[in-house]
């Protein structure tokens, strides 16, 4: 199995699991997919790796658990995303992905308001 196909079935696999919040769905971006509901980003998967979307207000779940940012590098310089890592038990147990899930939608959501807002 390549990388690529790894990679896809993940994707897919948490496009499955996401399904307990809603009509979840994959776009490619980033090098990765974004993982959308209702038009929403609210998570990101690269490298085989979930990401999900944060701000001040859930930011502070995901550091006190060692959780780390998506990141790049561009220009020479470290760009962190409003996304960090999943915990691992939300792949194992429904409920914990519908409660991370579920935060992440809304950050999304409250995302998209106060842009378009400004």
């Amino acid at each position: 199995m390549t990388i690529g196909s790894r990679h896809k079935e993940f994707v897919e696999y948490v496009v499955d699991l996401s399904q307990v919040i809603g009509p979840v769905y994959p776009k490619r971006m980033f090098g990765g997919h974004g993982i959308f509901l209702d038009g929403f980003m609210f998570g990101l998967v690269v490298n085989s790796t979930l990401y999900f979307k944060v701000d001040s207000g859930s930011r502070e779940r995901y550091v006190n658990r060692g959780l780390e940012p998506f990141s790049y590098e561009r220009q020479g310089k470290k760009i962190n995303l409003n996304y960090y890592q999943a915990p691992e038990e939300v792949l194992d147990d429904l409920d914990i992905m519908r409660d991370w899930s579920n935060c992440a939608f809304e950050v999304a959501i409250r995302a998209t308001a106060k842009s378009e807002a400004d």
